[in-house]
């Protein structure tokens, strides 16, 4: 969340950095504003009422040992103490509602972020590779997967529902073929500490990270809401060290992480979904940097070559955009989007998103540095996918396409695929 310190001291300026996200922010900084404002108020009649409660109870000793009755006196006490219960008790609900108002409000983005309202104002930062070409009309995953036996989509609805699926054969070894890839690159290459994570996590730790409370509609959620199917592996990782006090010396720390991701995407309503573009369950190798605020942008285009490798071993075009201020992540500061080529599908598809989070996830979470100072400061929380299953997957066999209807594989995945290409099944 944001530091109230900073909308006391800057409202215009965190006014003006929220309106290139929507300027219907403005309105909740003055919100939170007037409720601080209200809540010091009550903490300074709390403090005026407790000097003069104080003083009062020692005037009830100089009148016994007077001998007088101090019956008025220690009513007036009581009456006192009662107006001090009833000011906690509005001062500890307006610090509740400050609370769960800067919860709600997004992080400010990078003041070199490109302004702009939605996905169209992105720009493109760079290119690598070369589309495929083919000498024929190459098809889209779905058929491909019907013909390799890749996946069984309606047997995965007849189990779940709608949005998910079943890996079969050859499909289900691929898919695990690039997890261990991915992991074993983060892992061996890249310097990240290898985590298996829990798949449910508690709602402080949703919390923690911005799933909640904006996006509770996207999430698969049990026991009232008190735990949830991770969407990400972002949010266990991170949350390791909340609430912890880090030397600097101990940072960056570096995690990647397998995990299953589960989400309702309740607000994707239109968007592509054919096959398994757009899916309730996926896969996902997740990287996680934890950083002294002064070298997050560096390792932030450090994470962005990480995630790049991926697709660069596998051979696949991809691109980089940089998301505008509108098209920002409700917590990120600044991200860069990796989009690889599907040909089948006609177009980029999103496998990556690299974020700098700032100290906005680790205010929430209270996960803290000692700097060379001695001084205790917010960490910078970095995430990134490295990368997210089944669009890779698409991309993998809509690129490798062959016109015997096989799928030629990268070289990186033969040894753990045990062939070269996929072949069509017969009958």
């Amino acid at each position: 969340m944001l530091d109230i310190r900073l909308l006391r001291d800057q409202p215009d300026l965190v006014k003006e950095r929220l309106a290139g996200r929507d300027p219907v922010w403005a309105a909740s900084i003055d919100e939170v504003l007037a409720c601080d404002m209200e809540r010091r108020r009550l903490e300074t009649e709390t403090q005026r009422l407790q000097a003069e409660r104080k003083s009062t109870s020692k005037e009830i000793g100089v009148r016994k040992k007077q001998g007088e009755d101090t019956s008025e006196v220690e009513a007036t006490v009581r009456g006192i103490g009662d107006q001090i219960n009833e000011l906690g008790r509005q001062a500890t609900e307006a610090e509740e509602k400050q609370r769960q108002l800067l919860l709600g409000i997004p992080n400010l983005p990078h003041p070199d972020c490109p302004v702009g309202q939605d996905e169209n104002a992105n720009p493109e930062i760079k290119q690598w590779g070369e589309k495929p070409s083919f000498d024929f009309e190459p098809v889209d995953h779905v058929e491909l997967a019907h013909r390799l036996g890749l996946i069984d989509f309606e047997r995965g609805a007849k189990v779940a529902g709608s949005g998910f699926l079943v890996l079969t054969g050859p499909g289900a070894r691929l898919q695990r073929a690039a997890l261990n890839f991915m992991l074993n690159l983060q892992s061996d290459e890249h310097g990240y500490t290898e985590i298996n994570p829990p798949y449910l996590i508690r709602r402080e730790c949703m919390t923690g990270t911005g799933q909640l409370p904006k996006f509770e509609d996207d999430m698969y959620g049990l026991e009232e809401n008190q735990m949830f199917l991770a969407p990400t592996a972002e949010v266990p990782v991170t949350n390791l060290r909340r609430e912890e006090l880090l030397a600097h010396t101990e940072l960056p720390v570096a995690y990647a992480a397998y995990s299953p991701c589960f989400r309702r995407e309740a607000g994707s309503a239109g968007k592509v979904s054919r096959g398994m573009i757009r899916v309730h369950q996926f896969d996902k190798v997740e990287m996680v940097r934890i950083t002294r605020a002064e070298d997050s942008y560096q390792q932030l285009e450090q994470m962005l070559t990480h995630a790049e490798t991926v697709l660069q071993r596998l051979g696949l075009h991809y691109r980089v955009i940089e998301l505008c201020t509108g098209d920002l992540g409700f917590g990120a500061a600044k991200t860069y989007d990796i989009e690889v080529w599907a040909p089948g599908h006609g177009g980029y598809l999103e496998v990556s998103s690299v974020s700098n989070f700032e100290d906005y996830q680790a205010r929430r979470m209270q996960l803290r540095y000692k700097d060379a100072e001695g001084k205790n400061r917010m960490c910078h929380t970095l995430n990134g996918s490295g990368l997210a299953m089944p669009r890779l997957f698409v991309a993998l066999i809509e690129s490798g396409q062959q016109p015997d209807g096989s799928v030629r594989l990268p070289e990186p995945l033969h040894a753990a695929m045990g062939c070269e290409c996929l072949t069509p099944v017969q009958g």
